[in-house]
């Protein structure tokens, strides 16, 4: 199984391990007769024979579509349990103290490279909080009415439309495609983050403000956040192709997730512009 992806290709090997492992009936080192268990057998018997472990599930497309509409439903929970607890004052507190964990959160579980179906439920529950918190601010606090409805169907429109185009192949996540959108979300993370540093010390670079700048800025972060689901679909086709198990799913559902959250947050800001008077 040759795939682009290197994190992929070892754990589509790693499957193929456990797949094996799971179906054959006695381990390399049986010795049946003997009434002894074969050598670094984890399932032995009652008899002594070695036993094969239980086969591994492979991750199917429906194992990831139900974990993605879990994870959106536990984000819009948490996003709307934010909104109506915590109060206007405690706002900026809960939008960054969200922010970072979910930063951390969200490196933790693409380094990793391990499925952890807990951490990314509270991944999903911190995402909540902060994007609770976002469109809080600017629907009540600064007053754009209905720019989260906007927000919400825009980023579901742009989701569809790229899910659309790369059924039909019109766009391809060729290795090239790949290592470059990647470098430029690199980029822009480095940018935002560099950006949000100086923030915090009363520096304003025009990054996040209605202007020329800001709004180019915006609608360069929304064509990345828009590219990246096509690696997340060819990341999960090939998941799929090569069998990772079952579990793989919910490491694929958070992808997803990190992006919608990602393009909602860049196209309920650029909304803003429009609305802005400023």
């Amino acid at each position: 199984m040759k795939t682009s992806n290197p994190v992929l290709s070892r754990l589509g090997q790693a499957a193929e391990r456990e797949r094996a492992a799971g179906y054959g009936p006695y381990g390399p080192a049986a010795q049946p007769g003997y009434g002894q268990p074969a050598y670094g057998d984890p399932y032995p018997t009652a008899t002594g024979y070695p036993s094969a472990p239980p086969a591994v599930q492979p991750m199917t497309i429906d194992d990831v579509v139900v974990k993605t509409v879990t994870l959106l439903g536990i984000t819009g929970a948490s996003a709307a349990a934010a909104w109506t607890l915590i109060p206007d004052s405690a706002i900026f507190a809960a939008w960054i103290g969200a922010a970072m964990t979910g930063l951390v959160l969200g490196l933790v579980l693409s380094f990793s490279r391990m499925a952890n179906p807990a951490l990314v439920i509270v991944y999903a529950l911190v995402e909540g909080v902060f994007v609770g918190m976002v469109s809080k601010y600017f629907q009540e606090i600064a007053g754009f009415q209905g720019i989260v409805l906007q927000a919400v169907i825009a980023t579901f429109g742009v989701f569809f439309v790229m899910a659309a185009l790369y059924k039909a192949r019109v766009i391809r996540a060729t290795p090239k495609f790949a290592r470059g959108l990647i470098a430029v979300m690199a980029g822009l993370f480095a940018v935002m983050l560099i950006n949000f540093v100086l923030a915090l010390f009363g520096v304003e670079t025009g990054l996040r403000s209605n202007g020329a700048l800001g709004i180019g800025f915006s609608l360069i972060c929304i064509v990345v956040a828009s590219l990246s689901f096509i690696l997340n679909f060819n990341e999960i086709e090939e998941g799929v192709r090569m069998g990772l198990p079952q579990r793989y799913s919910w490491t694929a559902a958070f992808g997803i997730l990190v992006g919608l959250v990602w393009l909602y947050i860049e196209i309920l800001r650029l909304l803003s512009y429009f609305q802005g008077d400023d």
